[in-house]
């Protein structure tokens, strides 16, 4: 199979399942207009999110990496009028727009965009004791990845559910010999998943309009 067929079903699959969204198109319009890199999430992975948003009963939310908004405002939908999201960018150029977007979409009194680096932010957020959260969402920089895993664990709860973006990095994860720090941050930080007592794991495979990927979904059992 190539690129353009698994586009194509990606199309296929968005015009089955996802309606028309003005809010959601204005925000990549922007994004795109702005000179954001076309790294968000696909509209099938959104809905994903946002429905396991719903399903775990999501109230507290937490994002790190939040690049134009767009599935900031996936997840936001997802939670109840009572809950909150608290998204971290380190580029003030995105967190401009992200801000944007998000007003746009009418989601600014729930949503908190936390401009800074995460490995600063982060810290702060748990001296603030804004957890427990019930999903956190790691989109960010691959190879902070394995500091970011630790303080969403450590801002989690029992039945949390953490998803990490971009961890199979178009197979080249299985290289053991990989010099690329992208790799190595999801090598080591699946290495650290698969022998930790408190979670567990699994990671799927996906190909799209945003080619060859995968995720991989973590439950916090203890």
């Amino acid at each position: 199979m190539s690129q353009d067929q698994w586009t194509a079903v990606d199309h296929y699959i968005s015009d089955l399942f996802i309606p028309p969204d003005a809010a959601l198109e204005a925000a990549l319009t922007r994004s795109a207009a702005a000179g954001l890199p076309s790294i968000n999430v696909a509209p099938n992975q959104g809905k994903l999110l946002h429905m396991l948003a719903r399903l775990i009963g999501a109230r507290a939310i937490l994002e790190i990496g939040t690049l134009g908004a767009y599935s900031t405002i996936w997840l936001a939908r997802a939670l109840p009028t009572d809950g909150f999201l608290i998204t971290l960018e380190a580029k003030p150029e995105h967190a401009k727009i992200a801000q944007e977007n998000l007003r746009q979409a009418g989601l600014t009194s729930q949503v908190e965009v936390r401009l800074g680096p995460a490995i600063e932010t982060l810290p702060q957020i748990a001296a603030e004791n804004k957890g427990p959260f019930d999903l956190v969402f790691i989109d960010a920089d691959k190879q902070g990845t394995p500091e970011y895993f630790r303080w969403a664990l450590d801002l989690s709860r029992k039945g949390s559910l953490i998803i990490v973006d971009n961890v199979v990095r178009g197979g080249k994860v299985i290289d053991a010999t990989s010099t690329d720090p992208n790799v190595q941050g999801i090598q080591r930080f699946h290495q650290w998943v698969a022998a930790e007592p408190r979670v567990s794991a699994t990671a799927l495979q996906t190909v799209g309009s945003k080619g060859y990927d995968g995720l991989t979904f973590i439950e916090v059992i203890n």
